[in-house]
């Protein structure tokens, strides 16, 4: 939304140490702070994945959390592929029918710049389809149908660090492989950026030290001081996780970052997502212990937005560049407009009055529709998932039944 009506956000301030407008301050600029949520989705990722094996592991159950770390590596593969295959499916779909066509005519830039022209037939689209797909699982150039699964490949290349790691510390005692989990953390600041990864090490091996922080006995320890430490904590890691990523030295609050960056950061660490993954490192340690938080979080509407979380991160891009655009766009006149010097034809954005109006309409529609793809939908991919898992681990070819004598 940020990146197509107010890019403005982006910016800390207008000018060097110009005025800054509320949403452009520490924050309330969070909105637009993409980096510092992806970081915060990864850390969770490598909780996620990482939590049962864990806890089998404290027990001594050793044999079955490694059991879990087959089956988890291998289902969590098919659990990104599957919605994603079928999200640039239904993307593609839509291309072709010319949904697209009002938001590539429009002036909102994240609209524009993203919503991708129908092919010159429908055997040329099928093989547009095929290379979209494989795009989504390399780096560069992305997938044109659906830009925002560009993360996936990062959440699945942390998957597999996480199912690696423990794979060879699992049989480690926690004394031992919590310190070692630590180092690999330190250790992915250096090798990261060079595998085209400034981001992901170092979040997943905090998620997963803060599975062996959450099956041991600190968080009770700590739970009655959590009124005194969550709040400056939280406060904290939300201000780091405001950074921006651009013209950081406008605004003094993140000048003096920018400064200490340079004074602390490792060697190869990225500027612009140094602050916001530290800032999302410390707010999922606040809320893991701090059972006031955690229970805040529990609460039925926080759960909800959970569960739909990723059908909802697979649909909006979809439903922006053709609901949103329909309903924002479809009473404006095209027009010519100058942009760097160049002209162009385009429908203009509407007044305040028409986003009031259309805003809440579309993220009902919004929400409906990943409400019913994580309700009637996912069910299909984990059904999918789990006949692909009898097949391929001999599962099916077991008999069920016990022998007997045919004499």
């Amino acid at each position: 939304m940020v990146l197509a009506f107010a890019r403005w956000i982006i910016i800390p301030c207008h000018g060097k140490n110009g005025p800054a407008h509320l949403m452009q301050r520490p924050i309330f600029r969070l909105v637009g702070q993409g980096a510092a949520w992806v970081a915060v989705f990864i850390v969770l990722s490598g909780f996620v994945n990482s939590l049962k094996p864990v806890k089998l592991a404290r027990a001594g159950q050793t044999e079955a959390a490694l059991s879990n770390l087959a089956t988890g590596s291998f289902r969590r593969s098919f659990r990104l592929v599957l919605p994603a295959t079928a999200a640039t499916i239904l993307s593609w779909f839509i291309t072709q029918l010319g949904a697209y066509d009002t938001a590539k005519k429009s002036d909102a830039y994240w609209l524009y710049t993203t919503s991708p022209s129908p092919s010159s037939s429908w055997g040329t689209a099928v093989k547009d389809l095929v290379y979209a797909i494989q795009t989504t699982w390399t780096y560069n150039p992305g997938n044109p149908y659906d830009q925002p699964q560009w993360a996936l490949l990062y959440l699945l290349q942390g998957s597999m660090y996480v199912f690696t790691a423990l794979l060879v510390t699992i049989n480690l005692a926690p004394r031992w492989r919590v310190p070692t989990l630590i180092f690999l953390h330190f250790w992915s600041w250096n090798w990261g950026i060079k595998l085209g990864d400034p981001m992901v090490g170092v979040n997943v091996f905090s998620g997963v030290i803060l599975a062996e922080l959450n099956n041991s006995g600190l968080p009770l320890r700590f739970a009655k001081w959590s009124p005194f430490f969550a709040p400056p904590l939280t406060l904290c890691g939300l201000v780091l996780m405001s950074y921006p990523s651009q013209f950081q030295d406008w605004a003094p609050w993140s000048d003096f970052l920018t400064r200490w960056f340079w004074k602390i950061a490792p060697v190869n660490a990225e500027m612009m997502r140094f602050w916001p993954t530290l800032g999302a490192q410390l707010l999922t340690l606040t809320i893991v212990m701090s059972p006031h938080l955690r229970r805040f979080l529990s609460h039925r509407w926080f759960l909800w937005l959970g569960k739909i979380s990723f059908p909802l991160y697979l649909l909006h891009g979809s439903f922006m560049r053709s609901v949103l655009a329909w309903l924002l766009f479809s009473r404006q006149q095209i027009t010519e407009l100058e942009e760097e010097g160049q002209k162009h034809m385009r429908y203009p954005l509407p007044g305040i009055p028409t986003f009031v109006v259309v805003m809440p309409v579309f993220f009902v529609i919004l929400f409906t529709a990943t409400h019913f793809w994580a309700l009637k939908v996912e069910p299909y991919f984990g059904l999918m998932t789990k006949t692909a898992e009898e097949i391929m681990f001999g599962k099916s070819e077991r008999s069920s039944t016990l022998p007997f004598r045919k004499d």
